[in-house]
């Protein structure tokens, strides 16, 4: 596995408003659990849309592995351009900074946001260019994440293309374990 898509709730699903909200050290001390054994095992990249939540939490992750000496490299496919024009001056600064730290960053459609279909097509075109997928999802609590989960079960049935599924008692594991340590 050379590529792996990362995904997962947007923090306002979570019911985060911001990064340094407790609950986001365990969202990324879950992600990178699972990330660092793959990297070891010669993950090369890591690519994500750029969403607010577990997308940008995993491009901090990646930046820590590579802190490490790790080998592995962070691209940001964007779904279409400006997709941050909504957002608040600090969500925007953030994300930014993310961008500006990735080793690739390109826009899937090469103009602002146009509908549904350009999310839908965003899926698609994550799932195709990577060998993997590892996801925050939880059937029990759909939320956004649930289309790239189909999008990728698809190619799941026709194909070797494992799907990661971090869950929400995962979540609540690593803060329970993070309890016991502290």
């Amino acid at each position: 596995m050379k590529v792996l898509y990362v995904t997962g709730y947007k923090a306002f699903e979570f019911g985060i408003f911001k990064n340094d909200h407790e609950a986001v050290k365990y969202i990324k001390k879950s992600i990178r659990s699972r990330l660092q054994p793959l990297v070891e095992e010669g993950l090369e990249w890591v690519i994500i849309s750029g969403q607010l939540g577990t997308e940008l939490w995993t491009a901090e992750v990646v930046f820590e592995l590579q802190q490490e000496d790790l080998n592995i490299k962070l691209g940001i496919l964007l779904p279409f351009l400006k997709q941050e024009e909504s957002w608040n001056e600090v969500n925007r600064a953030y994300y930014e900074s993310i961008l500006a730290r990735a080793d690739f960053v390109d826009a899937i459609f090469k103009r602002p946001y146009e509908g549904p279909q350009q999310l839908r097509i965003k899926n698609e075109y994550m799932i195709q260019k990577s060998d993997a997928m590892l996801i925050v999802y939880d059937a029990e609590k759909e939320g956004s994440p649930k289309f790239a989960y189909f999008a990728a079960l698809k190619r799941h049935e026709q194909e070797e293309y494992p799907i990661f599924i971090i869950s929400l008692d995962d979540l609540q594991q690593a803060a329970e374990e993070s309890e016991w340590t502290d």
